[in-house]
């Protein structure tokens, strides 16, 4: 920052209910003491109405109550909700989309007080967001973000190429409708116009999108993100399908306490296990969560989803029954 944009953000600082200390001024300017009375200086010859109180440490600068504040004051809790709503975009650093979040967060910074100031600062050893495993996004991925938000926004259709998990590359027209997080991964529902369906893309997959700045779509009225997400186990949606899998007694108090999905039910089986039932779509993310449980689940029903999982735990077994195997 210039001088300028300095003295600017050091009068929001001490404008802010108790004001700033002159170390804080210090340390988030790299002033040293000298500099720094130069600039408060500037600002009385500029009339401003400095209240300068307390010595070394205590050290206080605030302004007159009666000049205009900041219209806006954040309580303790929202300072938190902050906090905690920055650190579910850690995934997307180094884009502009957390360029502009962390640029929006600073400016509200003006509007903590002093004493709601000091805590946070201590925010990151005391809550802690543990991440699971994030998407990567290339540097030059940021503009393939910044291009799809600002379509979302105006309503413009892109021209997207897009790479499926297979490796092949397909071309689309698409009229994106919503941006979705998801374990740490972005994604966009949008209505393909060849296919004339909403389907779902994970942006990291996306390698070009070219927004058509002069043209737009109307969203349409019926569109709810939740509806076209009410069948899907995840992110992935579908046609929904009758699903049953028993649970061993060994994990079935973790699968009741949790809610898998909105159309679930419970039922104890003849031989003690637990029966899970619901209504969803057959995805891949609902195969690879029934095989992540091993031998203590069995899928029931559907036929198709049997099959699916046991010819997966077959390969599996055919791997480690491998007599050349190489230990």
């Amino acid at each position: 920052m210039n001088k300028a944009q300095k003295l600017v953000r050091m009068v929001e600082l001490m404008a802010r209910p108790g004001g700033v200390t002159a170390v804080e001024l210090m340390a988030q300017f790299d002033l040293d003491q000298r500099s720094l009375r130069r600039y408060l200086s500037d600002l009385r010859d500029m009339e401003f109405p400095l209240i300068d109180g307390g010595r070394g440490q205590d050290r206080t600068l605030t302004v007159d109550p009666r000049w205009r504040r900041t219209g806006v004051h954040l309580t303790l809790s929202e300072v938190l909700s902050l906090h905690f709503g920055r650190t579910l975009f850690n995934f997307l650093d180094g884009t502009r989309f957390t360029r502009d979040l962390d640029g929006a967060l600073e400016r509200l910074q003006p509007a903590i007080s002093r004493a709601h100031s000091d805590l946070a600062r201590e925010l990151d050893t005391k809550f802690l967001a543990v991440p699971e495993p994030a998407k990567r996004f290339q540097k030059w991925q940021s503009d393939l973000v910044d291009n799809l938000v600002s379509a979302l926004v105006y309503n413009n259709p892109v021209d997207a190429r897009y790479r499926k998990p297979s490796g092949v590359t397909r071309t689309y027209r698409l009229h994106p409708y919503t941006l979705a997080t998801y374990r740490q991964g972005l994604y966009v529902f949008a209505h393909d116009r060849m296919q004339d369906a909403v389907k779902t893309f994970a942006v990291e997959r996306f390698t070009q999108v070219v927004r058509r700045r002069t043209e737009h779509f109307e969203v349409p009225e019926s569109w709810e993100p939740s509806t076209h997400l009410e069948h899907a186990f995840g992110i992935i949606s579908g046609t929904p399908r009758p699903v049953a899998v028993a649970f061993s007694e060994r994990v079935s108090a973790y699968i009741r306490e949790r809610d898998w999905h909105p159309t679930q039910g419970f039922r104890t089986l003849r031989d003690g296990r637990l029966e899970l039932s619901m209504q969803v779509a057959l995805t891949i993310e609902l195969r690879t969560w029934v095989l992540g449980f091993g031998a203590d689940a069995e899928v029931l029903s559907p036929p198709e989803l049997v099959r699916q999982v046991q010819y997966a735990l077959q390969r599996a077994a055919a791997r480690y029954d491998n007599p050349t195997r190489r230990w």
